[in-house]
């Protein structure tokens, strides 16, 4: 279990090392470091049960990177993001995939690109809460498609 922590923890920085170019370029900047029990929880307004904190850029304008809490138990219907969108889970057991017979799913470890536009059902499964790290290239948006015909 220690090797699991150590590899999310090195996976973590690598993520957040490369999440932004112009860090390496500028020798001005301080690194970021943030401990878990530290940060900054807000309601993601598009899914009030779910909580996010940002660790860099900004989800309502552009390119972020940010830590997500999702309650066990949870399940997002047919839904799309406008950006690519790549998560690392923390912990739980996310699922995700082109609908609910096809999804599978990831534990901790588990890394998940999902390209914008992708038509896809995901959510946490039951006994636990999932915790993961996300990487958004663009605005983040949850844009809910409609099974009814004709709609």
């Amino acid at each position: 279990m220690k090797l699991w922590n150590v590899l999310l923890g090195a996976l973590f920085v690598t993520a957040l090392a490369s999440a932004d170019d112009e860090s390496r370029a500028s020798p001005t900047k301080a690194p970021m470091m943030q401990s878990f029990d530290d940060l900054k929880w807000s309601a993601l307004p598009e899914r009030p049960a779910m909580q996010f904190a940002v660790l860099s850029g900004d989800p309502k304008a552009g390119s972020y990177t940010q830590i997500r809490k999702v309650p066990a138990g949870t399940a997002n219907p047919l839904h799309s993001h406008s950006s690519d969108l790549t998560n690392v889970i923390i912990s739980g057991t996310w699922y995700t995939g082109a609908d609910e017979t096809s999804a599978k799913d990831f534990g901790p470890g588990s890394v998940v690109f999902m390209p914008g536009n992708w038509v896809h059902v995901s959510g946490c499964r039951a006994g636990g809460d999932c915790v993961f790290y996300q990487d958004g290239k663009g605005k983040f948006d949850f844009q809910p498609v409609s099974t009814k015909p004709g709609t």
